[in-house]
């Protein structure tokens, strides 16, 4: 094939949530536009967005602590909750233009209501949880959040938990009903099927082995057929690299500057899932705890009622692990193939100032089945090791780099948006909140990387996301009109509820 041959507009790099998202917005954007897919794997949302390898929380801060920070005079910073939650409004409000608009077909394929619970233990943690309660309750984004102390009510609420619980434990909880369950490999699905029909080029089984800026500013690929082993010469004028941990080494082939002085840390997890129905069906929600003491914010222990094929399940994790690969189906050498000489003394910095970090990591991967039901029985008293099984979780690889606030190395937790300065070409990298904040930082690709066409996009835009532009804690009336259109169109709402539940 000849290059000419190979011409498109937009080259999507990976097939996950975040692919999905931008081509999606894209072709309700500029429809005459040609996109081309190219995916590792033979499915779409086969890695970090697949429903056994991401929580699929529905990130809305409702019920993660380390979104909400005490400060050393005691007060309790929201801000990050704040933003979360204001993105993951954004997604939900694109998804129920995905279904309106007849795009995808089911909600409930892909999102179910779920309480989203956090809960602590011991006196110092429950005064934290009731001031964050108090900081958070007062907030119109945060409004019908719970809070109790009383074992009663605690045994109403989570069951499971508060069987077989010592009298004499201080223990406290908060619970927001308006919670969900999203199962991001369906949602990735759907979409994908969706750009399949509006003639996006999606290739499956495709490797992307370089990139690299032609003379008049385009980037050539070249992409392996995976089965074949067959190259092709892609040119695109504009490029997302959005493959999950692999889109590091494919940023720092693409030789721009934004991209150097970037290292990646990876972290593998651990989930437990039960296989006893009857103890499945004993707990409705997704309750999440404190991080220990050295722990990376994705290891934050939570207890989660899931949906995936219609099925509901139950998980305790994640056990953070260490691998040097960068994705579940990447290789041993990811991680030393990554240490470049721009990147060198950043990836060390960040080695010696994490070395609790790495410690810990490594005494994860060293636990026994024994040990994690031990972790597993300060959710569940009584759990048994039987009814419990060991299923690997997705690679996450965390940000590392140089920042003003915390020097040489520093480790990011959070999603990172590179972008060369003529916008031609967007890397996407970092862990969680990720998939709930797609819709947000894929419009930020698209702020950043078309900023041309912006003003002409902007009314498409604000009728696939009716609040694009305004803080939607700051209008409580519009937020109350997404907040109930949305729960309708996604069967979220009271009415659906009673249907599903009865």
């Amino acid at each position: 094939m000849s290059n000419r041959d190979n011409k498109t507009d937009v080259i999507i790099i990976g097939a996950g949530v975040m692919s999905a998202t931008l081509g999606t917005l894209l072709k309700q954007l500029v429809p005459d536009w040609d996109i081309t897919v190219f995916e590792k794997l033979a499915n779409a949302g086969e890695e970090s967005s697949n429903e056994w390898n991401n929580a699929g929380t529905g990130h809305a801060a409702l019920c993660e602590l380390n979104y909400t920070v005490e400060q050393p005079d005691g007060a309790i910073d929201i801000s990050k909750a704040i933003q979360i939650n204001e993105q993951f409004q954004v997604s939900m409000q694109f998804w129920s233009y995905l279904v309106n608009s007849k795009l995808i077909h089911n909600p409930r394929d892909f999102i179910m209501p779920l309480p989203h619970m956090s809960m602590v233990q011991g006196a110092q943690n429950v005064t934290f949880l009731k001031k964050r309660y108090e900081a958070l309750s007062n907030n119109p984004l945060f409004q019908g959040m719970e809070f109790s102390d009383d074992p009663s009510k605690l045994m109403e609420w989570i069951p499971l938990i508060m069987q077989d619980r010592r009298s004499n434990e201080a223990i406290a909880a908060t619970k927001v009903d308006a919670g969900t369950d999203v199962n991001f490999g369906a949602l990735t699905s759907m979409m994908f099927d969706h750009l399949r029909r509006m003639n996006v080029d999606i290739n499956y089984k495709r490797c992307v082995d370089n990139i690299k800026r032609a003379s008049d500013g385009s980037w050539e690929l070249k992409v392996r057929n995976m089965d074949s082993g067959n190259v092709e010469h892609h040119i695109a004028k504009f490029v997302f690299i959005g493959g999950g941990g692999g889109s590091l080494h494919l940023l720092q082939k693409s030789g721009i500057p934004e991209g150097k002085h970037i290292g990646g840390f990876p972290v593998s997890g651990i989930f437990m899932v039960c296989n006893n129905p009857e103890v499945v069906a004993q707990h409705h929600a997704k309750v999440y705890g404190k991080a220990k003491v050295g722990a990376p914010p994705m290891s934050v222990p939570h207890l989660d009622t899931r949906f995936i094929d219609n099925k509901k399940s139950l998980l305790f994790g994640p056990f953070a692990g260490f691998s040097p690969k960068f994705l579940k189906a990447g290789s041993m050498f990811d991680l030393v193939t990554s240490v470049k000489p721009d990147n060198l003394v950043t990836m060390l910095s960040a080695g010696a100032k994490n070395m609790s970090l790495t410690k810990y990591l490594i005494e994860q991967v060293m636990l026994s089945k024994d040990k994690r039901m031990e972790e597993l029985r300060e959710f569940i008293p009584n759990a048994k090791s039987e009814d419990w099984d060991l299923v690997e979780a997705g690679q996450r690889v965390q940000v590392i780099k140089d920042t003003e606030a915390g020097g040489k190395g520093t480790l990011q937790f959070g999603t990172e948006l590179i972008s060369a300065a003529d916008g031609s070409i967007a890397a996407l990298l970092g862990a969680s909140p990720g998939a709930s904040t797609a819709v947000h930082v894929m419009l930020e690709v698209i702020k950043k990387c078309f900023p041309q066409h912006i003003k002409e996009w902007e009314p498409k835009i604000k009728e696939m996301i009716p609040s694009y532009g305004v803080s939607l804690m700051e209008n409580p009336e519009l937020l109350h009109e997404i907040h109930t259109s949305t729960a309708m169109t996604l069967g979220l709402s009271v009415k659906e509820l009673e249907l599903v539940y009865s």
